[in-house]
């Protein structure tokens, strides 16, 4: 069934339950606003940009799609083929890759394809999670301890001497200051985990700076003043050759978007004992992906974190992801000033976190203690991931792994849980 779920909670909606949503929806734009401006500054975009994608693809996601509670905006798997494209072919191309995306996902949804999920080894998914988690993490290290750089390679290889031959351009005040939110971050998510800690410690660690009148990034003077208003949506410059050079990009984006938004349905399901309809989900990454990419967004899909903070805020029924969406566009209307007061080593302790929980170390031991074949393939993925490409890695990954199922000639089980992201 490709039906959206909105418009089935809407035939037994009622005010006790809007009040539900309208609390989770802004609990939640409250974890998503410093989210989308990190991930979007961490990805080689502007933070307007991170600002829209949340929007945009946040509207969308919860109007169109398979889930009564799912959460969509930019995240933090979507960090390095981001960066990657935008190193190759621009922000533009970006903008063509994801609407190309926003297709090749629609074409998916008709086909009912969201139902493969169960054929993408588990194996590969954490192992290019792991890697993208290492990748987001070596990114942050410059931002996070005030490195003075002018440029910083994408390749991980060529990052790291990079980094260190920057190492005397470290600033106390920066690493202070990081250290300072990341010390928030974990104690609201222990103590007060209803409370919208992520931007609570972000803003006491940005209001550091300003009143002791630190020598540290902010965002207004990195990227300057930050607009309040939406752009108009525009179709991105097509033409058959650039087509061909971003399909597979395109691809890849469509898959990270497909398969993360299907595993936070799934998680939201054991959440609150329903039942998602895969291929309205992933009809609606596509319709997201696509006015994301109008509006000069980034790709867009469900987010586990925030679906997971919705969840434990109250929210009911998709209402709550828009009420989430039309949030965020009021605080860029009317507070865009003071979110280009927010401080660079902050955000980056804010994606040092997000790479953490990416990487679910808790789980290693168990990853270890699997078959061998297991094993290989999560490491073959990881060394792709962070060596040579992701859309390699998930190429080969997949592609060995189903040669392993199909030789085992027997379907796999997990328990496998995704990480928060």
């Amino acid at each position: 069934m490709r039906q959206p779920k909105i418009l089935t909670t809407m035939k037994t909606y009622s005010g006790r339950l809007f009040l539900a949503d309208l609390q989770a929806g802004v609990t939640v734009a409250m974890v998503a606003l410093p989210l989308s401006l990190a991930i979007a500054i961490a990805s080689g975009a502007s933070p307007a940009q991170g600002l829209v994608t949340a929007i945009i693809g946040g509207f969308f996601v919860s109007l169109l799609g398979g889930s009564r509670v799912q959460i969509g905006g930019p995240t933090g798997a979507f960090i390095v083929v981001v960066y990657s494209v935008i190193a190759q072919h621009g922000y533009d191309g970006l903008v063509m890759a994801t609407f190309m995306a926003g297709l090749i996902l629609l074409i998916a949804g008709y086909f009912r394809a969201g139902n493969l999920i169960a054929f993408v080894p588990e194996a590969v998914v954490n192992g290019f999670t792991i890697g993208i988690a290492l990748i987001i993490a070596t990114s942050q290290i410059a931002d996070f301890i005030g490195l003075k750089l002018t440029e910083v390679p994408a390749d991980f290889i060529e990052k790291l001497p990079v980094l260190w031959h920057a190492r005397a351009s470290a600033s106390l005040s920066a690493v202070a200051i990081a250290l300072i939110t990341l010390v928030l971050i974990i104690s609201f998510r222990k103590l007060a985990p209803r409370l919208p800690g992520l931007l609570v410690a972000v803003a006491v660690g940005s209001a550091l700076v300003l009143l002791f009148d630190l020598p540290v990034d902010r965002i207004d003077t990195r990227f300057g003043a930050l607009p309040n208003h939406l752009p108009w949506p525009s179709l991105p410059d097509f033409s058959p050759s650039r087509a061909i050079e971003l399909f597979p990009s395109a691809m890849v984006i469509a898959f990270l978007a497909g398969v993360e938004s299907l595993l936070s349905a799934m998680v939201a399901d054991k959440m609150i004992a329903g039942q998602h309809r895969p291929n309205a989900e992933v009809s609606a990454q596509g319709f997201a992906n696509i006015a994301s990419s109008l509006f000069g967004g980034m790709p867009v899909t469900g987010a586990i974190a925030r679906t997971a903070t919705n969840i434990n805020a109250g929210g009911k029924t998709p209402v709550a992801g828009i009420v989430h969406a039309l949030t965020i566009m009021l605080a860029m209307t009317f507070a865009a000033g003071l979110v280009g007061y927010l401080a660079m080593p902050a955000l980056a302790a804010l994606l040092m976190v997000t790479a953490w929980n990416m990487s679910e170390v808790h789980k290693w031991r168990g990853y270890w203690q699997q078959p061998a074949a297991n094993r290989a393939l999560l490491l073959i993925t990881l060394l792709l991931t962070v060596l040579v490409d992701l859309t390699v890695a998930i190429g080969v990954g997949v592609a060995l792994g189903l040669a392993l199922r199909l030789s085992a000639r027997r379907r796999a089980t997990t328990d496998w849980t995704p990480p928060e992201r």
